[in-house]
């Protein structure tokens, strides 16, 4: 074997650790978040039959998709639920092609949120462009996927 033939560059490496953790059932509440089909969703309504000749109380959960508003179901005994961390950095610019210049907490800037093409990317425009208001964009990162949820005026230091 030649060196060349073990000249490889990994693009990422990471232990495999789960974004989500499992939680008991019995712990989740409406408007609080779950994992349907591999998506990260908002529980809009739930409900719990008792055990039967089947065996097991089953939840039936209804949660909307909270990246895409798309509406999902699920009849489970069990569901994990996965860890979301919304943030609010600071909008510092919008770019030409729709993408966000953003100052996180640590005062680095992040250019990879795209201004959302519903209600949320009017008013961060208006606000930011028209208005010319310091802003505050909340940004949810969900299982590897952001987005843009709501701006509000920054607080006058």
């Amino acid at each position: 074997m030649s060196a060349e033939e073990h000249d490889v560059t990994f693009e990422s490496a990471d232990a495999g650790a789960s974004q989500t953790f499992p939680m008991q059932c019995s712990a989740l509440r409406k408007n609080g978040h779950v994992v349907i089909k591999n998506r990260p969703c908002k529980i809009i309504d739930m409900s719990t039959s008792k055990t039967g000749k089947h065996g097991h109380a089953k939840v039936h959960l209804i949660a909307t998709d909270i990246f895409t508003g798309k509406k999902l179901e699920d009849l489970s005994p069990l569901h994990p639920q996965h860890g979301r961390s919304p943030r609010e950095p600071q909008g510092l610019d919008i770019t030409e092609d729709g993408f966000m210049s953003l100052m996180t907490d640590s005062g680095d800037t992040k250019d990879d949120v795209k201004v959302p093409d519903n209600e949320v990317g009017e008013k961060i425009n208006q606000m930011f462009t028209v208005e010319e208001k310091e802003c505050n964009i909340v940004v949810l990162t969900a299982m590897g996927e952001e987005a843009a949820m709501e701006c509000k005026e920054a607080p006058k230091a």
